[in-house]
């Protein structure tokens, strides 16, 4: 713990995140191709047909999204209590791509619940929360870009992010809680995955994929948040 408490040191991050960033990004690419190759090239289920395979696409993402704003509210309190100065970076870095792939599960999923349900949405008890979930990203980002001071944008953004976080365990447990057209959990279950092995193998790689792909992003866009930070410091020294 006291040696990522270091990393929140700037330059011992950028130090760090250049050497271990080309590795991170070749796991990530290596890990998606397997995972899309191993899972285009399943059988058809013996229910879902061919509509089965989005599912590669779908879990990864959101579970990506819900990983994504886990680490942001995490970042969030870290800033808020201890004032590290990479939290709120890692934080508002973490927003716009966790939005992303929160839309990426709520767009895959429609197209699976339009041939499995025979509609593109439904208010269900899963799909209504992980919608909140992704206002909850763009509330974020709305609330960052509207207060000009920095300080108070990232407490305001900081509780925010806290709050919001109550929301995961409604989304985690939403087809345990409520009647839902959602499936149950089929994977980390008690007695073991419900999946059979040809499709757990393919969604194993895209999860891992889909995770190192997010590291990867996220440590770019701090690098990139770091670098600009130093700019606009040097222009307003330069200034005055």
């Amino acid at each position: 713990m006291a040696g990522l408490f270091e990393l929140a040191n700037p330059k011992r991050f950028m130090d760090f995140s250049a050497r271990f960033l080309p590795w991170l990004g070749v796991a990530a690419g290596a890990c998606l191709l397997a995972g899309l190759l191993l899972g285009f090239s399943t059988p058809p289920d013996y229910q879902q047909g061919d509509t089965v395979r989005i599912m590669f696409l779908h879990v990864p993402a959101a579970w990506t999204a819900m990983m994504a704003y886990g680490l942001m509210a995490l970042a969030s309190a870290i800033g808020l209590i201890n004032r590290h100065p990479l939290a709120d970076v890692a934080a508002r870095t973490a927003a716009p791509l966790g939005a992303v792939f929160t839309a990426l599960g709520l767009i895959t999923g429609s197209l699976w619940g339009k041939p499995m349900w025979g509609a593109w949405w439904v208010w269900d008890g899963r799909l209504t929360s992980f919608l909140l979930l992704l206002l909850l990203y763009l509330g974020y980002i709305a609330l960052g870009s509207a207060i000009e001071d920095e300080t108070r944008s990232a407490r305001a953004c900081a509780i925010l992010a806290i709050v919001g976080a109550v929301n995961l365990p409604i989304i985690e447990f939403s087809v345990d809680w409520w009647t839902t057209l959602h499936q149950g959990e089929s994977i980390l279950r008690k007695g073991g995955p419900s999946i059979s092995p040809v499709f757990l193998w393919p969604l194993f790689l895209m999860g891992l994929g889909y995770t190192l792909l997010f590291a990867n992003l996220w440590i770019i866009r701090i690098r990139t948040e770091i670098l600009n930070r130093r700019v606009r410091t040097l222009m307003l020294s330069g200034g005055a």
